[in-house]
């Protein structure tokens, strides 16, 4: 195994382990899904009294509306999150966080920083800015190189040919 191949299985593995590390735990009987779906409704509403759309959500987190759909359902079920009708536009919904998810969230927050704070006295302030700067250039490197479209690939890994 030639130094590159080492240094890329090297990368592998940190990468590997950071995901294992659940850095995203689940947080008072949410997933992480539902969590960061949270966070996204409160910081809308930090900065608009009406919550978001469906829609304003899916883009914002990168997922398919359906997939929003699923999770404000799951949450609406915890009383986390309500529904409500735009009130210049009635076929408009925006998703609000409730008390209790407004509460939640909160503790979610401070939960949050205090584990980020923990980890720049651990790295220091100098390797704490390097680390954020690395992993800006990763999400550049990948927004640049997005992955192979992995339904064109055949089970065994050989590109199917058109």
């Amino acid at each position: 195994m030639n130094d590159e191949n080492t240094v890329a299985h090297k990368l592998m593995i940190a990468l590997r382990q950071l995901h294992r590390a659940q850095w995203q735990r689940s947080s008072e009987g949410n997933k992480p899904s539902e969590m960061t779906l949270m966070l996204s409704i409160g910081r809308h509403m930090k900065f608009k009294k009406e919550g978001p759309k469906v829609s304003e959500i899916s883009r914002y987190l990168g997922l398919t509306p359906p997939t929003v759909t699923q999770l404000i359902n799951s949450l609406e079920a915890k009383s986390m999150v309500e529904r409500q009708a735009d009130p210049t536009d009635r076929r408009v919904v925006r998703v609000l966080l409730t008390e209790q998810g407004k509460a939640v969230t909160r503790r979610a927050m401070v939960h949050r920083d205090a584990s980020l704070q923990k980890l720049v006295e651990y790295l220091g302030e100098e390797e704490s800015n390097q680390l954020a700067d690395l992993l800006l250039k990763v999400h550049q490197f990948a927004q640049e190189n997005p992955p192979p479209d992995l339904d064109r690939l055949q089970m065994n890994g050989d590109e199917k040919l058109d």
